[in-house]
């Protein structure tokens, strides 16, 4: 039991990973042994974060734009190329947009439903040979697709695309995973509530807005590194390796309040 939740030997990619919360779960995962490739569309970014995850263990980057389906692509062509097995897949990258429901122009869904739902389901897709040969049966390839609270309930966000992207991701992940179960592949939903990240900036700026969101939330606190990291380790280790279709809130009790 001692080893339930050891990452020892794989080898996990963390789109998003260079910042945020993808940089939260990347630790996690490399201080659990695992070997990480994480992505950014900006090479500095990457070359800073690999730089920081490293003092942790093993880290790798690649440079990647998932907001068109050629960058999703040549994203996919690289990791083909390495050769190597890979065990793990968390798609972090995420983009939103917000503005009142009279001025959300239609310029703000394309983008967002590209690389919040299309860039997802085409990375899985043209991954498959590399997933079938990196799994089994009692050791399956993990995916976990991070959605969020905003699209499983009515939060207080003007962010109409974003929201319905994250909903549309939270169903996908339950059609892929009745169809990848056979294939010795897991799907998951990880959805967060609020965490001390760029989306929040504003919020955590503002000391009466602040507090009104800790009122929001039942544990009445934001979440922490070690919160989503934990949540994704269970489902990358041995201890979730029969855990596919779930969606896990990591979210101090929004969801249950609501």
């Amino acid at each position: 039991m001692k080893n339930l939740f050891d990452l020892t030997g794989k080898t996990a990619l963390v789109t998003g990973g260079a910042n945020g919360m993808g940089r939260m779960i990347a630790q996690g995962l490399i201080e659990a042994g695992a070997h990480v490739i994480v992505t950014s569309r900006k090479e500095t970014d990457v070359a800073e974060a690999v730089a920081a995850l490293s003092q942790f263990g093993s880290a790798e980057g690649m440079t990647a734009d998932l907001s068109s389906a050629e960058g999703v692509g040549a994203l996919s062509t690289a990791l083909i190329a390495r050769g190597k097995p890979l065990h793990i897949v968390i798609n972090n990258a995420g983009r939103t947009f917000g503005a009142p429901l009279a001025e959300f122009p239609d310029t703000a869904w394309s983008g967002v439903m590209m690389v919040n739902v299309q860039a997802p389901f085409t990375l899985v897709r043209d991954l498959l040979p590399l997933f079938k040969t990196s799994g089994t049966a009692e050791d399956p390839v993990r995916i976990i697709n991070i959605g969020s609270v905003a699209g499983a309930r009515v939060e207080n966000l003007p962010a109409y695309s974003y929201a319905a992207s994250k909903a549309a991701i939270h169903h996908l992940s339950k059609v892929l995973a009745i169809e990848l179960a056979d294939e010795a592949i897991t799907v998951n939903t990880v959805l967060p509530g609020y965490f001390p990240t760029k989306m929040t900036t504003h919020i955590r700026a503002d000391d009466d807005r602040l507090a009104e969101l800790r009122d929001h939330i039942p544990m009445g606190r934001m979440g922490t590194a070690d919160d989503i990291a934990g949540a994704c380790i269970f489902l990358c280790s041995r201890a979730g390796a029969y855990v596919t279709g779930a969606q896990i809130p990591v979210d101090g009790g929004v969801l249950a309040g609501g």
